[in-house]
């Protein structure tokens, strides 16, 4: 444990007792939790950011598509506006968040319903009322009790098991390692691609409950895009290149670069930052700018030269079947109860 964490490991213990007795609260229906009409299926995680949700649902929408008609509800973290926003032809970053905007922009040809409500009972209720969905796809809201979800898939990640860390601030959990008993799939994410059967089942030892587990890895695209099309990474090489990353967890698209033979300076802010004319003027006057998708959705118009590497989840041992049949039963099973 770092010096730091030691330091504040008193208030990770006040956090804890916290986030128990809510839980608690809601277990013996004290708070109360609500089922919907709709189904839904929960993507989320116990710790803070970087397990690769946004991936998730976009994986989960490509998946569902062609035989439900799907919308998405989020929060919209960090957003520049108020209570529930229904994307449309002109909303902005600023009004839906980075995540929301990325996947409206991404889906619009197949007609994604796109919403950011921090209270998801009320989201919910009007994208029945106005869009009538047969699938609600709830991002990050696995410890938004509120919500009783058809389906709850957990997120975490091969380097940083839920169950090896701590409450906030000393480590990163959110929620305590035993609301892992609300989830119906757990998802081993950022897994190295070539996994073995064997370390996946000391991995799904060491998690230690009686839960499917399934096992992913990112996979980047093999080339970089801009809304003028895209471009080869052997074009970079010789170039003054900016890395530009607004997210939890950059180490994983750094070592891909790295693996390109990409030369490059990395401007590393927080997650979900809206970044200022001064810090664009720091990175904007290299050749080329490479970011992630969700920081291009706040710096496109900004930057010349801007690209963004695509990322998305593939799954190991048959991981996209076992996750495809869980939730087409899932849904089922909700619409014949």
């Amino acid at each position: 444990m770092r010096l730091l964490g030691k330091i504040l490991f008193p208030i990770s213990l006040l956090y804890g007792i916290v986030v128990h007795t809510r839980n608690f609260l809601y277990d013996i229906k004290v708070f109360k939790s609500k089922a919907f009409q709709t189904p839904t299926i929960c993507v989320g995680n116990l710790s803070v950011g970087g397990t690769g949700k946004t991936p998730m649902i976009e994986y989960l929408i490509k998946l569902l598509h062609d035989d439900y008609k799907i919308a998405m509800l989020s929060r919209g973290y960090r957003r520049k506006s108020k209570g529930f926003q229904m994307a449309g032809s002109k909303s902005s970053v600023e009004v839906l968040g980075d995540e929301p905007f990325q996947i409206h922009s991404k889906f619009k040809s197949i007609d994604v319903a796109v919403a950011v409500d921090a209270n998801r009972c009320n989201g919910i209720r009007i994208l029945e009322k106005n869009k009538q969905p047969d699938i609600i796809l709830l991002d990050d809201a696995f410890q938004h009790r509120k919500v009783i979800p058809s389906f709850s898939i957990l997120l975490t990640t091969y380097d940083n098991l839920y169950v090896d860390d701590f409450f906030l601030p000393t480590g990163s959990l959110r929620d305590s390692k035993n609301q892992v008993k609300r989830a119906n799939l757990i998802i081993v994410t950022k897994c190295p691609d070539n996994l073995s059967k064997e370390g996946s089942n000391k991995v799904s030892e060491r998690i230690g409950v009686k839960k499917q587990v399934i096992f992913a890895h990112l996979s980047y695209s093999k080339v970089f895009f801009s809304l003028k099309g895209e471009i080869a990474p052997e074009v970079l090489k010789l170039k003054k290149v900016a890395l530009v990353t607004g997210i939890a967890n950059p180490s994983p698209l750094v070592k891909y670069l790295e693996s390109l033979g990409l030369l490059f300076k990395h401007y590393k802010f927080k997650d979900h930052h809206f970044f200022t004319e001064k810090e664009i003027n720091d990175f904007a006057n290299n050749d080329y700018v490479i970011t992630t998708e969700k920081d291009f959705v706040r710096l496109n118009g900004k930057v010349e030269n801007l690209f963004y590497v695509e990322v998305r989840h593939q799954f190991l041992f048959d991981g996209d079947l076992i996750l495809s049949n869980s939730l087409k039963k899932a849904v089922t099973l909700h619409l014949q109860s």
